[in-house]
């Protein structure tokens, strides 16, 4: 064999190098099995296992949710993986089959990690891979919040709603990422409110116990200049039964339906002729036993405040709710004669939220997603983005905000 030869050789082993993302670590001692005088196709191929760490050692752009740790040609015996800048180990689990690791839950955005994985080949020998990395920073990504949570029993008017925490500049690739199905057949469809908002319905209400499915692949898409998605689960929800309940103004009365029979008819009191209710469909977004309204935080001078409202109910944004009144002057006509909110439809109530009032019970039988209608009243309809209040646009306005 020439000196040649031999130069030649020792570059082939000395090839067989650590790969980490794109990166692979053979197994110590390997040969490299180069094409030599035996020659062609037939010649052994190195044995030993190969570990591939998905987040490539120096990046700064790994995935929060893609990042684990496979290998072939034997089995993973130890994965520890680190957040470097605490030192704490983020759990995770090897498959049974021995072949991959995955972190148990969502890596944080714009952290460093390291992943050290050991591994055992099929002839026996040891290998090594190690991993330092960067997640996808808050600045080069963004990610939406959305109602209804996972799991959870909702009404029948119930939007699937995401806010995004930096404005969409690439409206159809984000909405292409979410996909919202019903077993009831529905056809849901998003209709974009400005660039940050998208709500997704179908035609209709919901069709009461039907189960709805939403499945959110934005990882990697890039939704703004530079800004690339970090979400990908799947989250699925319940639509109870259906209960709508109708405010007319004209007469300060609440009619409560539920599944096409009436429940019960209360006396309210909506908003005054200064202060009036909103009209239209609005959907219960939140619920309080108790909570504080003060008039100075929704544009009112300091009329009001109250530390203790009971049984609240949020109908919109700027601050209409269904809720219990304690406060309602005793030298006016009963509940069910005027109106006299700033706005909100009021409950005859108690203070500590207890006791057996029509607040309680209204409360006590409402759930987010509920719809609640008001009619007759001298003010406009409520605002479609005003709240989770899609309902309140014709289904061709709602096809017009579209992106795909």
């Amino acid at each position: 064999m020439t000196t040649s030869d031999i130069a030649a050789r020792r570059g082939l082993v000395a090839g067989a190098a650590l790969v980490v993302g794109g990166l692979v670590l053979t197994a110590c001692g390997g040969s490299a099995n180069a094409n030599d005088d035996k020659g062609g196709s037939d010649a052994p191929k190195a044995a030993g296992a190969t570990i591939v760490i998905s987040a490539k050692n120096g990046s700064t752009g790994a995935s929060i949710n893609k990042t684990g740790v496979e290998v072939s040609g034997g089995k993973l015996t130890d994965v520890t993986m680190t957040d470097q800048a605490t030192g704490q180990e983020v759990p995770g689990e090897v498959a049974a089959d021995g072949g991959s690791w995955k972190p148990e839950e969502q890596l944080e955005r714009g952290t460093k990690y390291r992943i050290s994985a050991k591994a055992q080949g099929s002839d026996g020998r040891a290998t090594a891979a190690d991993s330092v990395f960067t997640t996808v920073t808050t600045a080069n990504s963004f990610i939406g919040t959305y109602t209804p949570d996972d799991g959870t029993t909702v009404g029948v008017g119930m939007p699937v709603s995401f806010t995004f925490d930096k404005a969409i500049t690439d409206k159809k690739a984000v909405q292409s990422g979410i996909t919202v199905t019903s077993n009831s057949g529905q056809e849901v469809v998003g209709h974009w409110f400005g660039d940050q908002r998208l709500d997704f319905r179908p035609e209709e209400y919901w069709k009461a116990g039907s189960k709805v499915s939403m499945k959110i692949d934005l990882d990697g898409v890039e939704g703004a200049n530079g800004a690339f998605g970090v979400q990908k689960k799947t989250v699925e929800f319940t639509i109870g039964r259906a209960q709508v309940s109708t405010v007319d103004v004209n007469t300060q009365t609440m009619t409560v339906e539920r599944d096409g029979k009436v429940l019960k008819s209360v006396p309210i009191s909506a908003g005054s002729a200064e202060n009036p209710t909103y009209n239209g469909q609005m959907v219960i977004s939140e619920k309080f036993e108790q909570t504080r309204m003060n008039g100075s935080t929704v544009g009112f001078g300091g009329e009001y405040d109250i530390p203790d409202v009971p049984h609240a109910m949020r109908l919109t944004t700027s601050g209409t709710f269904v809720h219990g009144n304690y406060w309602y002057p005793q030298s006016n006509p009963p509940f069910g004669s005027q109106g006299t909110s700033h706005g909100c439809v009021g409950l005859a109530d108690v203070q500590g939220a207890q006791g057996d009032t029509d607040g309680k019970w209204f409360y006590d039988n409402s759930m987010l997603g509920d719809v609640v209608v008001v009619k007759n009243s001298p003010d406009d309809t409520v605002a479609p983005d005003n709240g989770l209040n899609g309902w309140n646009m014709s289904w061709s306005q709602w096809l017009a905000g579209s992106a795909t």
